[in-house]
């Protein structure tokens, strides 16, 4: 009986607060979408913010309950409050080119840059302040970093100075992947392409469904496919492919995005932020992919802000390469995941600053078992730092590291050392097991992931470890309840 009145009580706080939360909502926005676009400048510690436009875009397609974020994940958080009251009634985290370019060579040598960057939130209905913070990485001891607020200003929607309400259409068609309901219900994905000429937008639709059907293929995503909604735009570029400014290649793209950047020549970002939204603002979504019509290796992912894979390989039998590099990516831009891999070069000094623990929710330099931040998943049995084959296989990591990623026999090369590492990965004392194994976030000593193996770690189609899983899965309730 108790158990049977403890159930009603439940069910009754459920329904009484939903339309609490709605009434929340509705009092403090409308349903449309604003976009807030500024600068961020600076150099290694140094940086500002200045405010450029201000935009109403189409329906807000977010939460419409959980508006004030939880997860605690990305360099920056947004936070925006009443301005009549001081309420804290919007709040986002995410991380931007900026704060991956402030590690680089160029930043430490103090060369100042600025980058295009955008905010987007439910449109308000009165006066607001908008605040950035910025996470302060000088700490230590094994503390998180925690937020000092960089900007602030204060925006009225009611002020037709201020705002640009300008209806900016596209005759881009939009294809509807996969519809599950209302977008306030489900996280909103929109697919873009980039280096896709109008004789290419036929490859696009099955590229867009074909990557799709991989994130639904792979754990946890495969467990919530009912709770996402999935947009194409067939975006059309002047031109086939993309810049590669390393050889010297330049082609005339919607989206502007570019290998070789930080010098790292399978990076794949852009810069052009003001026109790939402007393009991506005409229909809902919460996250943004795009597909690259090319054929070199490569791709990129930043929490919230955006996802790029390549699309082609001239490579019998590589395919897998591509699915492997989308679904990797996406935990990135979707689930704050870091990288876990260590071997690889990467054009970034100091990214985990030593004795500071990252916020990403799956590299800690961490192992006591009583405050590790995964300690939930680790059984007692498991040693921690927990013990691998490390010494081989970065052995094998090293002679792959002399190979010319981009010469004609790379692969026939690589295959060997890959076979061997993979052995290693599969047949380990701990496979299957979450602990601390050393070796992560760019960093092969005094850094641990949760597993031996993970989507976020090798050059391999499995799945998300559990801790992984747990992220990602933290970012779907919160963005569908």
């Amino acid at each position: 009986m108790t158990k049977h009145i403890f159930s009603l009580l439940v069910f009754l706080s459920i329904i009484s607060t939903e339309p609490l939360f709605s009434q929340q909502f509705e009092k403090y926005f409308s349903a449309t979408t604003m976009r807030v676009d500024y600068f961020h400048t600076g150099t290694k510690g140094q940086e500002t913010i200045s405010l450029d436009k201000v935009y109403e875009e189409s329906e807000w397609s977010g939460s419409k309950t959980n508006l004030v974020d939880n997860l605690n994940f990305g360099e920056f958080l947004v936070k925006v409050f009443d301005a009549q009251t001081n309420t804290l009634i919007f709040s986002r985290g995410s991380s931007s080119i900026f704060n991956e370019w402030q590690t680089t060579d160029e930043a430490l040598n103090g060369v100042w840059r600025t980058f295009h960057e955008s905010v987007r939130l439910p449109f308000p209905k009165q006066k607001i302040q908008l605040t950035i913070s910025h996470r302060d990485k000088f700490v230590g001891n094994g503390e998180m970093m925690s937020f000092r607020e960089i900007f602030s200003c204060v925006i009225d929607p009611n002020n037709s100075n201020e705002i640009n309400r300008e209806q900016r259409k596209n005759n881009f068609k939009v294809l509807d992947v996969m519809n599950n309901g209302k977008p306030e219900n489900k996280v909103d994905i929109l697919i873009l392409g980039d280096g896709y000429a109008k004789n290419d937008l036929q490859k696009f639709e099955s590229d867009a469904k074909h990557f799709t059907n991989e994130i639904f293929k792979t754990h946890p995503f495969k467990e919530h496919k009912n709770d996402f909604n999935i947009r194409a735009l067939e975006v059309v570029s002047e031109e086939s492919g993309i810049d590669k400014p390393g050889k010297n290649i330049w082609k005339n793209t919607a989206l502007g995005t570019k290998y070789d950047f930080f010098g790292s020549a399978r990076y794949v970002l852009t810069e052009e932020n003001r026109a790939m939204r402007d393009i991506a603002g005409s229909v809902p979504y919460d996250f943004i992919t795009i597909l690259i019509n090319d054929d070199r290796y490569g791709g990129g992912g930043i929490y919230n802000l955006y996802t790029t894979c390549f699309t082609k390989t001239d490579k019998p039998g590589m395919e897998w390469q591509m699915d492997y590099v989308y679904v990797h990516e996406f935990g990135h831009s979707f689930g704050g995941l870091a990288d876990e891999y260590y071997s690889s070069q990467v054009s970034y000094n100091d990214f985990y600053l030593k004795g500071t623990e990252p916020w990403e929710p799956n590299v800690t330099p961490n192992t006591n078992r009583e405050t590790l931040k995964w300690k939930n998943f680790v059984e007692k049995e498991t040693p921690l730092p927990t013990t691998w084959e490390k010494s081989e296989y970065d052995s094998l990591e090293k002679e792959r590291g002399k190979l010319d990623r981009l010469a004609p026999d790379y692969y026939e090369k690589r295959k060997p050392l890959y076979d061997r590492e993979q052995e290693i990965l599969k047949s380990s004392q701990y496979v299957g097991k979450v602990g601390a194994f050393e070796g992560a976030g760019y960093v092969s000593k005094g850094m641990y992931r949760p597993a031996i193996d993970c989507r976020m770690f090798t050059l391999n189609v499995i799945d998300f470890d559990p801790v992984c899983s747990a992220a990602i899965e933290k970012v779907i309730e919160f963005y569908t309840k």
